[in-house]
This record gives C-alpha cells, sequence and structure tokens, in this order.
C-alpha cells in the first residue's frame, strides 16, 4: 500500500480553474473519462488547511465510476496512469456547487490521488 500524503499547503487565492499537478507520474494502464478507477485519496480545504476526508483513515481504497463523482475529479483523473500520484486543486463550482446543503460547498478543495486501478 502506499503511503498518505502530505498536502503542502499552497496559500494565496484559492484558484477559480481546475489545477491538477502531477507528483509521481504512473507507468501503468490510463484512466479515461467513462473508467471505474480504485483509488487512494486525502482531501483537504484550501483556505483552512483541514483535512476533511481521506480514505487511507479507513484502511482501504475506493472503488468508483468516475462519472458519478465530483466535476473535478472527472475532469481531472482521466489521463492518470496507474501507480500515479495527483494532486487536484477544485474549485466550488467543479466540486459541491457555490452554495446549498452540502458541507463543503462555496470551499476550495485539494485531494491528492493515488491511482491504483482501472477498469
Amino acid at each position: 500500500m502506499t503511503e498518505k500524503p502530505e498536502i503542502e499547503f499552497p496559500g494565496g487565492e484559492p484558484p477559480t480553474e481546475l489545477v491538477i499537478t502531477d507528483i509521481t507520474e504512473g507507468t501503468g494502464p490510463e484512466a479515461t473519462p467513462g473508467a471505474s478507477v480504485t483509488v487512494h485519496y486525502v482531501g483537504v480545504d484550501f483556505e483552512t488547511g483541514d483535512e476533511f476526508d481521506a480514505s487511507y483513515n479507513r484502511g482501504e481504497a475506493i472503488t468508483f465510476p468516475l462519472r458519478g463523482l465530483i466535476q473535478g475529479w472527472q475532469d481531472g483523473i482521466p489521463g492518470m496512469k496507474v501507480g500515479g500520484r495527483r494532486q487536484l486543486v477544485v474549485p466550488p463550482a467543479l466540486a459541491y456547487g457555490t452554495a446549498g446543503g452540502h458541507r463543503l460547498a462555496g470551499r476550495t478543495l485539494i485531494f491528492v490521488i493515488d491511482l491504483l486501478d482501472v477498469r
């Protein structure tokens, strides 16, 4: 199992567009827009640096179809290869919306994602 990443806190103004940064380039199969992916991930709030979710804390990776995820993941994971680690900085419009019922609505989110498998 890969180690839980530490997220470097970027500071400054949150971006208004999705920011994709490859930390480690994978060498396995490439994720495509319609794929199901198995990932480990950590998510933190851009402004506070508070971790709000991490599959690592539960001790197991999760598998799901990309089209069921927030837009930032649907746009940010394709092109990634198995074995890779990628950071996504996701503005509210591509996450949980700018306002509304979700506790993360209106927040810019940072995810570090380890891609373990693609189907």
